[in-house]
């Protein structure tokens, strides 16, 4: 088994990039998520987050690295009908304007940094609705669930996990249900693994890439979001239906495993490649059995 394809996430729910390198870091892969679009809380309190959930045009924003050997490294993003609106930022906030404290599902009054009027003028223009973009500094500290964690595993400002690994194997036998096949875009992993069996990777307990030990804490739970078409910004009912039908535990819907990084205290673990081989050290019981199709 190896690597086949890695994938960050700058700002929360906005468009990812494939890379071929990535750095290892407890919070996740090294500039993942650190980004992330906030709204007025109705009430008194933190500003909540915003995702392709409630607002499909998140979905149409692209965003790149644009790396120089001069200056500081930059954030480009633009919206895929207005490619000639292009709003720079920097890759690292290092001047933030104001801190303020924001809310990620249970995770509440987590410190972050403003980025800029300026970006809060852009995105609020571009997705209709008042908003502001934040970063996540090195010393906000937002906890894992502790039900599924170590006291000292922190998060960026993904939904709950450091990082998300998947199988192309599973994929793969997803769309041999569906009518219309789907890309791995809509499922949004970090590490996409080839040479698994479908659905192997709800097993695996503790694994390794590149001498760096990781750990399969428990199967993704799967929302509307994975319903919004990546190309289109357009809701369907796929592939949840599908999914529904072999993929339901709990109430759940399953597909793709929650992972944590070996914790060792220090901020850089390591760098993962594509192409790398993955060992698996332990398994432990699947959620689900690999299904089989029906004949």
């Amino acid at each position: 088994m190896t690597i086949s394809e890695l994938h960050i996430y700058p700002i929360k729910s906005l468009s990812g990039i494939s890379v071929q390198e990535v750095i290892v870091e407890e919070k996740g892969f090294r500039h993942d998520r650190r980004f992330m679009l906030v709204t007025p809380n109705r009430t008194a309190g933190p500003w909540v987050f915003m995702t392709q959930r409630t607002n499909h045009q998140m979905a149409l924003i692209d965003v790149a690295i644009q790396r120089s050997d001069v200056s500081d490294d930059t954030l480009r993003i633009w919206h895929r009908h207005r490619p000639h609106d292009v709003l720079e930022l920097p890759l690292v906030v290092t001047t933030p304007t104001e801190t303020i404290l924001v809310s990620i599902w249970d995770s509440t009054d987590v410190p972050a940094v403003t980025v800029s009027a300026e970006a809060d003028r852009w995105f609020s223009n571009v997705l209709g609705t008042p908003c502001r973009l934040v970063f996540m500094p090195e010393t906000t500290q937002r906890a894992v669930d502790p039900k599924y964690a170590r006291e000292e595993d922190t998060v960026s400002f993904a939904d709950g996990y450091p990082y998300l690994l998947i199988g192309q194997a599973s994929l793969d036998t997803l769309n041999q249900r569906l009518a219309e096949p789907i890309t791995m875009r809509r499922f949004r992993p970090n590490i996409v693994v080839q040479g698994s069996s479908p659905y192997e990777e709800d097993s695996w307990a503790e694994f390794r890439i590149n001498a760096l030990t990781f750990y399969g804490v428990k199967p993704c739970a799967r929302c509307v979001l994975t319903t919004i078409d990546p190309e289109t910004g357009e809701q369907g009912k796929e592939p949840l239906r599908t999914l529904t039908t072999y993929r339901k535990w709990n109430s759940k819907i399953l597909f793709g495993q929650n992972v944590l990084a070996n914790y060792t205290g220090q901020t850089t673990l390591g760098t993962l490649r594509v192409g790398q081989p993955v060992e698996v050290l332990r398994h432990q019981e699947a959620w689900l059995a690999p299904p089989a199709l029906p004949i």
